[in-house]
């Protein structure tokens, strides 16, 4: 598991690759990951970014709009779903 704390989860495959796309054309730094199994989602790729990268994600997900699952915080024991 990445140690990025924060993790943005989608429903389809085809929108986390979108939003992998986008993210690399905003020069947003993220790790791809396998959806943790606290989160539910029906797609098993999110994106995990740390902290400073908030803004800039959230940033891309509303002017593309990118449909997403959540956007969940590490608590150290699971996630807390913030959006």
């Amino acid at each position: 598991m990445s140690e990025r704390e924060w993790v943005l989860a989608f429903d389809s495959s085809q929108q986390a690759l979108r939003a992998e796309m986008l993210m690399d054309e905003n020069q947003v730094e993220f790790d791809l990951i396998p959806t943790p199994g606290a989160i539910t989602a029906g797609c098993a790729i999110s994106l995990a970014f740390d902290a400073k990268m908030l803004e800039s994600v959230q940033t891309v997900v509303e002017a593309e709009k990118i449909e997403i699952r959540g956007l969940f915080r590490s608590n150290g024991t699971g996630y807390q779903q913030l959006v």
